[in-house]
């Protein structure tokens, strides 16, 4: 039973409240089925019009459309755009190897490990983006970690050469 102010769906036959900014012309509730049926239901009322039958169709439509489409390059392709990271530019960070030990006649070795940002001397933006377009990543770990893995192919690759 319908309260005050609902109204039944054309598609699914469920009552429903539609919106106060659309009241009178709504006939169809919010669920995807629903507003699919909608959409065509509007574009076969449109097509139905003596003025629109032809819209599509004829030598004027096909230019104009290849004129659209010249405008537009790459529209309706698919492909989704990925959002830049993020993050902060990578930034060298020198360990500090003046640090005196206990024994004050040695100087801290260097810990074995570098620092995230520390895995080349001289960062290059070209390396970190060819890195992540080939790789696909965007993050600073990501991008250090592949870049440490290909590092290590390369010591790999010439110590197996020199044999």
């Amino acid at each position: 039973m319908a309260q005050s102010g609902q109204r039944k769906c054309l598609c699914c036959g469920q009552f429903f409240y539609p919106d106060p900014r659309n009241r009178k012309r709504q006939r169809f509730c919010s669920t995807l089925a629903c507003r699919r049926a909608s959409k065509a239901a509007s574009q076969a009322i449109w097509l139905a019009q003596p003025r629109n039958n032809g819209y599509f169709r004829g030598p004027v439509h096909v230019t104009r459309v290849q004129a659209w489409r010249a405008g537009h390059p790459g529209y309706g392709r698919g492909r989704a755009r990925r959002q830049p990271a993020l993050q902060d530019p990578l930034i060298t960070q020198l360990p500090d190897t003046s640090e005196e030990c206990p024994l004050r006649d040695e100087i801290a070795a260097p810990p074995h490990a570098s620092a995230l940002q520390d895995l080349l001397d001289a960062p290059s933006p070209v390396l970190a983006g060819l890195i992540a377009h080939l790789f696909e990543v965007t993050l600073q770990e990501d991008i250090a970690a592949t870049t440490r893995r290909l590092v290590q192919l390369g010591h790999d690759v010439i110590s197996r050469s020199g044999r």
